[in-house]
C-alpha cells in the first residue's frame, strides 16, 4: 500500500507552485458546482417544464457557452488570462445568486445564456494560464492535475447536492454555487496576482499566425471533439432522467452515481496518464481510445434489466473521459503554437459549447419522441462518425510530419 501511495504521489513531481494554486482555485470553484448536474431534473420535476422546454433551456445554456468561449479567447489575447479568469469567477458568482429567482421559460433561457457566457469566458483563459505556468514537458500532467481538481470538486458537489436537495430544496444549490465562485475569485487575487508569480512558458508571438479556422486538421479535430462532447454531455442531462424514469432512483442516489465519475478520476487519472505517456500513442490516437470507450458505455444502457448496468456504464464512460480529454487538450495546446493561443484555445472551448447547444437538446428531443433506447443508438452512431474524423486527422498529421 505504501509503495502504491508513493508511486501515486510521484506522478505529481515537478509541477509548478502556480499550477497547484490554479488547481486549488478550480477545486473550490467546482466543489460548489451542484446546479448543473441536477439542472434537467430541477427544470422538469421542480419547475414542471416539459422535456421539450428543458431541451431549449439547455440549448440557451449551450449558446451562452459558445459566446463565452469566443469572447474569452479574444479577451485573453487582449487583456491577458488573469483578468479574464478573475472577471469570469466574480460575475459567475453574482449570476448564480440571481438565476435562483427565475422561474418563467423565456427568462430562464436568457438567464442561463448570460450565466454560462460569463462562466465559460474563463475556459480559454484557464488553458492559456495553464500553459504559461507549466514547463512544456509537464503540460499533460498539469492538465491532468487541473482535471483532477475539477473532478474532485465534481465528486463532492453532486454528492452533497443530492443531500441538500433532500434537506432544503433546489434553491440551496444556487447559493452554494454562487458563494464558491466568489471565494475562488478572492483566492486568485491573493495567490496568482501577476506581480507575485512568474511564467514558465511564455507565449511566443507568432509573426505570421495561422488562424485556427484555416488549420484544416485542427478544424476536423474540433468537429470530432464536438461530436464527442454531444455524446458525453448526455451523462449530465438525459442520463440522469433515465436513472430516475427507468430505475426510479431518487436524487441522492443519482448524485452518488454522478459523484462516482469524479471519484474515479481523482484516484486513477494521474497514474493512468503517466502510464499512457510512456506508450507510443499520439495525442490523437489516445483521444480515439477514449472516444470509443465512452461511446461503448451506451451499448450497456440498451440493456434495461439490472440497475448495476448504469454503474458499469458510468465507469467505462469515465475511463474514456480520463483518456481522451487530457490528450485532446494537449493536442490543442501544441497546435496553438501555430497562431495566437487565446484564439486557438477559444475555438477549442467553443467545440464543447457546440456540444452543449446540440447535445442536451437532441438527447431530450429524441427521448421525448422516441424514447431512451433510440437516443442511445443515435449516440453510438455519432461515436462512429467522430472516430472516422479523428482517423482522417491522424492520416493528415502523418503526412505533415513527412
Amino acid at each position: 500500500m505504501k509503495t502504491l501511495l508513493r508511486n501515486y504521489l510521484k506522478t505529481f513531481d515537478g509541477l509548478s507552485r502556480e499550477i497547484w494554486w490554479l488547481s486549488l482555485i478550480t477545486l473550490i470553484n467546482r466543489s460548489g458546482a451542484m446546479v448543473i448536474p441536477f439542472l434537467s431534473i430541477y427544470l422538469n420535476k421542480s419547475l414542471h417544464f416539459s422535456l421539450q422546454d428543458v431541451a431549449w433551456i439547455m440549448t440557451s445554456y449551450g449558446l451562452g457557452s459558445f459566446a463565452g468561449a469566443w469572447i474569452g479567447g479574444k479577451l485573453s489575447d487582449v487583456i491577458g488570462y488573469y483578468k479574464v479568469i478573475l472577471l469570469s469567477l466574480l460575475l459567475t458568482g453574482i449570476n448564480f445568486l440571481w438565476v435562483m429567482h427565475v422561474e418563467s421559460f423565456w427568462m430562464m433561457c436568457i438567464s442561463f445564456f448570460v450565466l454560462i457566457a460569463v462562466a465559460d469566458m474563463g475556459r480559454p483563459a484557464f488553458f492559456v494560464a495553464l500553459s504559461a505556468y507549466s514547463k512544456p514537458e509537464n503540460k499533460t500532467r498539469s492538465l491532468t492535475l487541473i482535471r483532477l481538481a475539477i473532478n474532485l470538486g465534481f465528486s463532492v458537489g453532486p454528492a452533497i447536492g443530492g443531500f441538500l436537495i433532500a434537506l432544503a430544496g433546489y434553491k440551496t444549490l444556487f447559493y452554494v454555487d454562487g458563494i464558491t465562485c466568489l471565494l475562488a475569485g478572492v483566492l486568485m487575487m491573493q495567490v496568482l496576482n501577476p506581480k507575485k508569480v512568474k511564467e514558465l512558458d511564455k507565449e511566443v508571438v507568432v509573426q505570421n499566425p495561422v488562424k485556427p479556422l484555416k488549420d484544416t486538421p485542427y478544424v476536423l479535430f474540433l468537429i470530432a471533439l464536438a461530436l464527442f462532447g454531444i455524446i458525453f454531455v448526455q451523462y449530465f442531462s438525459t442520463v440522469p432522467l433515465y436513472y430516475k424514469d427507468a430505475y426510479k432512483l431518487d436524487e441522492d442516489a443519482i448524485g452518488l452515481i454522478l459523484a462516482l465519475n469524479g471519484a474515479l478520476i481523482v484516484v486513477f487519472e494521474m497514474p493512468l496518464i503517466a502510464w499512457m505517456e510512456k506508450k507510443a500513442l499520439t495525442n490523437v490516437q489516445s483521444t480515439i481510445v477514449g472516444l470509443l470507450m465512452t461511446g461503448a458505455s451506451f451499448l450497456l444502457l440498451l440493456w434495461e434489466t439490472w440497475v448495476g448496468v448504469v454503474v458499469i456504464g458510468m465507469v467505462i464512460a469515465t475511463f474514456g473521459e480520463m483518456i481522451s480529454f487530457p490528450f485532446s487538450n494537449k493536442f490543442a495546446l501544441d497546435r496553438s503554437k501555430l497562431g495566437r493561443q487565446g484564439a486557438y484555445m477559444g475555438v477549442y472551448s467553443m467545440s464543447f459549447s457546440v456540444a452543449h447547444i446540440f447535445g442536451h437538446n437532441s438527447g431530450m428531443q429524441i427521448t421525448a419522441y422516441y424514447g431512451f433506447q433510440t437516443t442511445w443508438i443515435f449516440l453510438i452512431g455519432l461515436t462512429l462518425i467522430a472516430w472516422l474524423l479523428l482517423y482522417i486527422v491522424k492520416r493528415m498529421l502523418a503526412k505533415e510530419t513527412l
